[in-house]
């Protein structure tokens, strides 16, 4: 490896290298880091602290229909014990679950909890 060190006020301030190299550098810490973060999944996974979704589910969400909607189906939950959950009424619930109304910040946290799932899957 080629690289030349440039010193401020006597000590080690940059490093200038062949963009080839630099590009090599970068290209092995985003593998190191997918793989990383790959491992993190699948100890998460095997332990149980990550769920996983039948296909059905992923197929709806991917098809825009919304996660409220398609979580609480999953989850065989009706809109009143949703609702009940996050202490609003069965109508905001299904308002919501049709797109005609938004979430705060405090219901978008009662409702991942009464759906057992991360905040950012309702998002």
């Amino acid at each position: 490896m080629s690289v030349q060190i440039l010193e401020h006020e006597g000590k080690p301030a940059f490093a200038l290298m062949p963009i080839e190299e630099y590009e090599r550098l970068v290209t092995a810490l985003e593998d190191a880091h997918d793989a990383a973060t790959i491992e993190d999944f699948y100890r998460r996974l095997v332990s149980g602290e990550e769920e996983t979704f039948p296909a059905k589910v992923a197929d709806r969400l991917l098809a825009g229909e919304h996660p409220v909607r398609v979580l609480r189906s999953h989850r065989g939950m009706t809109l009143q014990q949703v609702a009940d959950a996050c202490g609003v009424t069965n109508s905001h619930i299904s308002q919501i679950e049709k797109g005609k109304r938004s979430m705060s910040t405090e219901l978008l946290k009662k409702m991942a909890e009464a759906l057992r799932v991360d905040v950012e899957l309702l998002l």
